[in-house]
């Protein structure tokens, strides 16, 4: 049993063994939910759309004048370079962290060499100043010639240790490394090779129950994730040829339209003396390096797996739809779910664990709301209520009038921080009272004591949060 066949000039699996007596494909694992579904952004800046050609006489930062031709996304950090490109998609990556609301999720960056990848770490680094300064090692570059990165391999992959988060490569991580809590794969080089690309996205289909990891992003800035879109991607198994023991030792194969420096040993795009080029493969270009140029993004796509296993691109609002009546048919049966759990961020976790992470789609909506009346907004056509017309609301039933003027002060503390801020992990988490503005007014024994007992404060929270969503019209479909 193996996922790739060993293949060399004086062994063969497939020789030895015949034909495989069962094969369980890439669709077949998600499906059967031993292996990650995935959703792929495809994110297209306007420099790689438009192309690059310098102006009559234009140098670049080191003073060396540019050849005058049409660059595109074939030539970028391979013999031109341009250093805001570079800083965008750093930025773009890195804001998308900052929005899922988790930015320890770990990243593999796949670049065009180890140069591309030094630069890469440094961009990611200029982008999370506040997190590498807590932790040094957040942003790291794994690469053949980077004994230090190397070195944090192991880190890497291992699911107790934090860092490194964000890992900048070229062709090191692509396979034989058991990424069990990857989950975002950022493709910032172009993938010739069907093989390569499968063994790449392999990096992020393991399942990490205990991590709760059952879904990975590729975000692709390189036209790469094509390859979904070839009928082999899913098709029989690859064989894949390596040297044995005693085969001769052969220049590492690189794809048809590789460069020097794509190769983890080529360093600054040129060949150490002692290691000739690859039969084939043209003496180096000069490399330009640029400065300033602006960068923009012109479009981003999203496409997800539909029940085929194909991937399909559509708005995010029409995938969220889908999605969440997939677990609900109607209003009342998302109604029933959400109102006989207590705490309930558990129903927004079960659909983060399906791909759909509320976030994003707020983003889309452009209103800020509730989770719950996102829900009922996008998924069934409620009009949606914000945080402060939900708290209103409940102020004006006058729902505290039960309870004493220590306990009232506590709700209503509680219901401006709803209003406010929304809250991460429900109102009834005790660890809200070690926070402002609740720990000016006293310990979190202090502030339970006039309910009675734990239990008697969480059926008060409960009372709360059932009061802020009673109005939703019943029995709509």
């Amino acid at each position: 049993m193996t996922a790739t066949p060993k293949e060399t000039e004086y062994v063969s699996n497939s020789d030895y063994f015949g034909p495989p007596v069962y094969t369980y494909s890439l669709k077949q694992g998600i499906r059967d939910g031993f292996l990650a579904p995935y959703k792929v952004i495809k994110v297209h800046l306007d420099v790689d759309v438009e192309g690059y050609r310098p102006m009559p006489g234009e140098v670049d930062q080191y003073g060396h004048e540019i050849e005058d031709r049409l660059y595109n996304q074939k030539d970028f950090d391979r013999n031109l370079i341009i250093d805001t490109r570079t800083a965008r998609v750093a930025k773009w990556v890195s804001d998308y962290l900052k929005a899922s609301g988790d930015r320890f999720q770990k990243t593999i960056v796949f670049c065009v060499d180890t140069p591309h990848a030094a630069r890469m770490r440094q961009a990611f680094i200029n982008e999370n100043a506040d997190l590498v300064q807590q932790y040094p090692r957040y942003v790291m570059r794994i690469t053949g010639d980077d004994a230090e990165g190397k070195e944090q391999l192991g880190n890497f992959i291992d699911p107790e240790a934090r860092v490194p988060v964000i890992v900048t490569t070229s062709r090191l991580l692509s396979t034989g490394v058991d990424a069990q809590t990857c989950r975002l794969i950022v493709l910032e080089r172009e993938v010739g090779s069907m093989t390569e690309f499968k063994q790449i996205v392999g990096r992020g289909t393991r399942v990490h129950e205990d991590t709760r990891k059952f879904y990975f992003t590729l975000i692709d800035f390189r036209k790469a994730t094509n390859h979904f879109a070839d009928p082999d991607f899913d098709g029989e198994p690859v064989q894949i040829y390596e040297p044995g023991e005693g085969d001769p030792v052969m220049p590492p194969e690189l794809p048809a339209d590789a460069q020097p420096g794509d190769d983890e040993t080529v360093v600054d795009g040129y060949l150490p003396p002692d290691i000739s080029l690859p039969p084939g493969v043209a003496e180096p270009r000069p490399r330009y390096f640029v400065q300033g140029k602006p960068v923009t993004v012109l479009q981003e796509r999203v496409e997800y797996l539909d029940d085929n296993g194909k991937l399909v691109t559509e708005s995010l609002r029409d995938y969220s739809r889908k999605a969440i009546r997939a677990h609900y048919a109607s209003l009342d049966a998302f109604l029933r779910r959400w109102k006989g759990e207590a705490r309930k961020e558990v129903v927004i976790d079960e659909l983060a664990e399906e791909g759909l992470f509320l976030d994003a789609l707020m983003e889309e909506v452009g209103i800020d709301l509730d989770p719950f009346d996102l829900i009922c907004h996008i998924a069934f056509d409620q009009p949606p209520l914000t945080r402060r017309e939900r708290a209103d609301q409940v102020r004006k039933r006058d729902v505290f009038t039960k309870y004493g003027p220590q306990a009232r002060a506590v709700l209503e503390a509680l219901l401006a921080k709803y209003q406010d801020e929304g809250v991460v992990g429900g109102l009834d988490n005790v660890k809200l009272l070690e926070i402002p503005p609740f720990n000016q007014m006293g310990t979190p024994f202090q502030l339970i004591q006039p309910f009675g007992t734990k239990a008697g404060f969480e059926q008060a929270v409960h009372d709360l949060q059932a009061a802020l969503y009673q109005d939703v019209r019943q029995g709509a479909a």
